[in-house]
């Protein structure tokens, strides 16, 4: 999971937020070799090499998105839907890190967007977006919890 976004913008923090509260739920409790986060803040091209040594099967980005509904709400998008969303606080378009990652690692890549209510320097979190941020991360918990605790295919 690649949290993007700003702690200092208001809701544009949405992104980390949820990758925060991932790795405090997950810390010590599954192996690193299976689950891991990445903050990649406002340069998630950043993290880009460590996905790439990392080589997962999935990845899921979580960020702020601008997609015209009311704060709080959220769509799932593949990397091609998004070239129509602005992801306005990064410096290079999250489609651009989509395309690089897709071109270098197998991997089924979402993008999970929330939409801001205000992304004003040093505002604090919307009360819809908060909201947000905990059910989806509520949400990650309960099915990577999912997926990780399933009893082995014997066959």
């Amino acid at each position: 999971m690649l949290g993007v976004g700003s702690d200092l913008r208001g809701d544009d923090a949405a992104g980390m937020l949820v990758s925060a509260g991932l790795e405090a739920h997950f810390q010590g409790r599954l192996d690193p070799s299976a689950f891991r986060v990445f903050a990649g803040e406002t340069a998630p091209e950043n993290s880009s090499g460590e996905l790439k040594r990392y080589m997962p099967s999935h990845i899921l980005i979580v960020d702020c998105a601008d997609f015209g509904k009311d704060p709080g709400e959220t769509v799932l998008a593949s990397p091609a839907e998004i070239t129509g969303i602005p992801f306005t606080t990064h410096r290079l378009p999250l489609f651009v890190l989509t395309d690089y990652l897709s071109a270098e690692i197998p991997c089924s890549i979402r993008i999970l967007g929330i939409q801001p209510g205000t992304m004003e320097l040093l505002h604090p979190v919307t009360p819809p977006v908060q909201e947000a941020v905990e059910t989806v991360t509520a949400l990650l918990i309960q099915a990577i919890t999912g997926v990780f605790n399933k009893p082995p295919d014997i066959r």
